[in-house]
């Protein structure tokens, strides 16, 4: 399958999702709203939503239902990545090739944005018409996931211990504790969240928790040579930001060589988690091969 075409007709479908979920510009708070679809609706990947989708139609639920959802893992994705932004963690000036939400709203608003996207996400999940599709006790399950996910057992803790590494050097074991955490936690739940909407089995959750584990360090380490590799164009900010801070990062610890391999190693472990799927898990499968070898 051409996965490049894939990933740009679901990523279609989401943006229209996002667009009818968010607050109108015109709409009080203005100036709110305009930062929440600054960076919102700035492009993207969207490849956490995507992964979602995708693990719904894997384990043969339909997309329709996994919307909803996707659409709250893309506000959370987003609210990060303003808060991440900021001069007091990243002070980064470019996301996703424009300058970064503080920077054209101020850093009161970006904070209060990004605030207002984590909140909306909830208040996303909790629709009654995603209720009247799904059962509640899946929606409950989804919610308690995304939430474990964010907070100071996933993408909040692992932002603070990526803080904390900064210009020191670290074990293996706290970079990949780091990494499940900040990047790895959120497509997991991505992944969990699309088999449970779908209705999976057990055995087919227990599989595709396995693809997310894998996934999502290779998505990290791919992240971490990129910045190094990569063009501005490729991953939407400063080239080398990541060695300037003196962060955490695989080819630092490991070098190049070696991260490119365990890459591909967790590339090929996803991939064998999927044995017992079918095509509908095709485009799992070349995701996870897209996510290491991702170049423009």
């Amino acid at each position: 399958m051409d996965i490049r075409e894939y990933l740009k007709e679901k990523g279609k479908v989401v943006e229209e999702a996002l667009d009818g979920y968010l607050p109108m510009e015109s709409e009080m708070p203005v100036t709110l709203h305009k930062a929440m679809r600054y960076s919102m609706m700035a492009g993207g990947k969207r490849i956490r939503p995507i992964l979602c989708i995708a693990s719904c139609e894997a384990v043969g639920g339909k997309a329709k239902n996994a919307i909803p959802v996707a659409c709250a893992l893309e506000m959370v994705h987003t609210y990060s990545l303003i808060h991440d932004d900021l001069p007091a963690m990243d002070n980064d000036d470019l996301r996703r090739g424009r300058p970064t939400n503080h920077k054209i709203y101020g850093e009161a608003v970006a904070i209060l944005a990004g605030d207002a996207l984590l909140t909306e996400a909830f208040a996303l999940l909790t629709d009654p018409n995603l209720r009247r599709a799904v059962r509640p006790n899946t929606i409950l399950d989804v919610i308690s996931d995304l939430a474990r996910a964010s907070g100071s057992f996933g993408m909040v803790g692992g932002q603070v211990v990526d803080m904390e590494s900064e210009g020191m050097e670290i074990d293996l074991p706290t970079l990949e504790y780091l990494h499940t955490r900040k990047t790895g936690a959120l497509i997991l739940a991505s992944i969990k969240g699309g088999a449970k909407i779908g209705e999976g089995t057990d055995e087919e959750i227990e599989a595709l928790t396995r693809y997310g584990e894998c996934l999502g360090l290779a998505f990290q380490i791919a992240d971490d040579i990129l910045d190094i590799e990569g063009s501005q164009d490729e991953i939407g900010k400063d080239v080398g930001s990541d060695l300037e801070r003196k962060k955490a990062t695989y080819p630092a610890i490991l070098g190049m060589a070696e991260s490119k391999k365990r890459a591909r190693e967790l590339m090929d472990m996803a991939i064998d988690s999927l044995e017992g799927f079918d095509q509908k898990a095709e485009p799992l499968r070349e995701i996870a091969k897209y996510v290491v070898k991702r170049r423009s």
